[in-house]
């Protein structure tokens, strides 16, 4: 498991810790049932608090992407589809939002950006 946390950023550890293990699972880089680091081990492997990794954890067993089973540690959780697919969703309205910032700030119309979009779309299909 590659994380990066870094101090310097006005994101909370906490929040870096969790977005970076469900962007790992996401994308396919921790399976499905992998057995997490301990809290513990990670706290004492990434030097921040044992709470930190704990919140971090607990946040991701909330949002259904690991499980942990007592006395066993955690595990990554079965993927659910729908999640997946409301992950990635989010992930291109925020993509969708920075082009039309973009396009607006050299005047493209609608009518422009929408014919860009489907050019766009209609080569990636083929």
């Amino acid at each position: 498991m590659n994380i990066i946390i870094s101090n310097s950023s006005n994101i909370p550890i906490y929040e870096q810790l969790k977005e970076s293990i469900k962007k790992q699972i996401l994308n396919n880089e921790l399976l499905e049932d992998t057995l997490l680091p301990s809290i513990r081990s990670l706290a004492q492997d990434l030097r921040i608090s044992v709470m930190t990794v704990k919140k971090s954890y607990d946040e991701l067993e909330h949002e259904g992407y690991i499980i942990t089973r007592h006395g066993k540690g955690s595990f990554v959780a079965s993927k659910n589809l729908e999640l997946v697919r409301e992950e990635k969703q989010k992930q291109i309205e925020e993509l969708l939002q920075k082009a039309i910032i973009l396009s607006s700030s050299i005047n493209l119309s609608k009518e422009e950006f929408l014919d860009l979009t489907d050019y766009l779309y209609e080569g990636e299909i083929k």
